[in-house]
């Protein structure tokens, strides 16, 4: 049995799929306390890689930056933005290999202009992974009405100019999709 970190959402499928390896730089938008994606990203990126953990609510953050601080992640850097206001996340355009959406779409008001501020991070060729609830586990995610269907969030993408690259399924809850920037 994997610990509870794991058992709902496992990054390495998504890993796999997106071929994570050492010194790559990459975001996690909407990282949220527990870094799920960040800090096992941080162990494959190495310490020529970067991890952005990006969050707009400053006491996860903090959250965030002590776990940094306290296991001497060298490799991972907190940022505090918003990713629903466009070219207002303070990581250089066209620099990420990845950027990672986990469980935070469901969540915005303006999903278009969080995956167009995904879309700017990007190299060209990188890839953007949007990982969200297909369905809620007891009192565990979004009610019924705030679910964001796949289809939607590929309609949104398209409409972007993002090329849906595969699907993933990251756990039994939760869909994975990845897009390429072209």
């Amino acid at each position: 049995m994997s610990h509870s970190g794991t058992a709902l959402i496992n990054p390495e499928p998504v890993f796999e799929k997106i071929t994570l390896r050492a010194g790559m730089r990459v975001a996690d938008l909407g990282c949220g306390r527990t870094g799920h994606f960040v800090f096992p990203a941080a162990k494959v990126v190495g310490e020529r890689g970067v991890v952005y953990a990006v969050e707009i609510v400053k006491n996860i953050l903090e959250s965030i930056k002590s776990r940094v601080r306290s296991e001497g992640y060298g490799n991972v850097q907190p940022v505090w933005a918003d990713i629903e206001r466009f070219a207002k996340v303070p990581i250089p355009e066209n620099s990420l290999d990845s950027c990672f959406m986990v469980n935070v779409l469901f969540m915005l008001k303006d999903k278009l202009t969080a995956l167009k501020e995904a879309a700017r991070l990007l190299k060209s060729g990188g890839t953007i992974v949007v990982v969200d609830w297909a369905r809620r586990l007891g009192p565990l995610g979004p009610l019924p009405q705030q679910l964001v269907s796949p289809e939607s969030i590929e309609r949104l993408a398209e409409g972007l100019g993002l090329k849906m690259l595969s699907q993933v399924t990251p756990g039994e809850y939760h869909y994975g999709l990845i897009f390429q920037k072209m």
